[in-house]
């Protein structure tokens, strides 16, 4: 097969990683796809960290946000524009110091990262499941003052490492307003369908001198396939053991980020 035939299915195959886990845990998916772009394609930190979140440009978590939907599970919207917006500017902050790190230093910081959220989420109370229709989400207090932090800190994690900021919003959303797992996740699936990784990709490319945009169109398409199919797991399975999961997930690629290396 051709190099760029090659490229395609490995970005597809990367995707549908990515999505899988996008869908099962509401994460961008990038937490997989970085590692994974470097393991199977040899993309340094940098590239690998542009291409994940230039994939995620297209509105690829729609069909695991309707199958959330589908299953009873709602967020406010409200809520995902504040973030989404703090995000925009957060993104490209983070993007810009990412490029002025050294590949290496800039792996071991994000294996330490994910390390520290494996641990962090592991441990982390999950509420019990609440019926909004009888106790809807409160955020009277809490919109603005709580919710741009929120998103201006995940675009900043969002640009340094490529992820998609749910690392960030997920766990602080649970804490701050006492959100369901499910709730969390379905929340950072909505902050993915408008193209909030734009500020970060524009910084990524122009640094690396573009980027492998047949890879990113295979990643694309694959997640999207592989959100569907992961969303309808998650919303099978209790919150609890969902977010142990995810811990576990999580810590097993910060063990693939240092492994790369060697």
């Amino acid at each position: 097969m051709s190099p760029d035939v090659n490229h395609l299915v490995a970005g597809l195959g990367t995707g549908l990683c990515g999505g899988l886990l996008s869908g099962l845990f509401g994460v961008g998916g990038g937490v997989v796809m970085v590692p994974l772009l470097g393991l199977v394609l040899h993309l340094d930190q940098h590239r690998a960290q542009g291409a994940t979140l230039a994939a995620m440009l297209l509105p690829t978590g729609l069909p695991a946000v309707l199958q959330y939907r589908s299953r009873g599970i709602h967020t406010s919207l409200r809520l995902v524009g504040v973030l989404v917006l703090a995000f925009l500017f957060g993104i490209y902050g983070g993007a810009r110091v990412a490029n002025l790190i050294p590949s290496e230093p800039l792996r071991w910081s994000y294996a330490a990262f994910l390390v520290f959220l494996a641990f962090k989420t592991f441990f982390r109370h999950e509420p019990p499941p609440v019926d909004r229709t009888v106790a809807p989400l409160d955020l009277s207090s809490g919109l603005w003052t709580a919710g741009l932090p929120i998103g201006l800190l995940a675009g900043v994690v969002s640009g340094l490492t490529g992820l998609g900021g749910a690392v960030v919003v997920i766990p602080l959303l649970a804490s701050r307003f006492r959100m369901t797992q499910h709730e969390t996740q379905l929340t950072s699936l909505m902050m993915l369908l408008p193209p909030i990784g734009l500020p970060g990709v524009y910084v990524y490319a122009k640094a690396q001198g573009g980027l492998p945009w047949v890879v990113i169109a295979g990643v694309a398409v694959g997640f999207a396939v592989g959100a569907l199919g992961g969303a309808r797991v998650a919303t099978r399975v209790q919150g609890v053991k969902l977010k142990q999961s995810y811990a576990v997930v999580v810590l097993l690629m910060a063990l693939l980020v240092v492994l790369r290396g060697r």
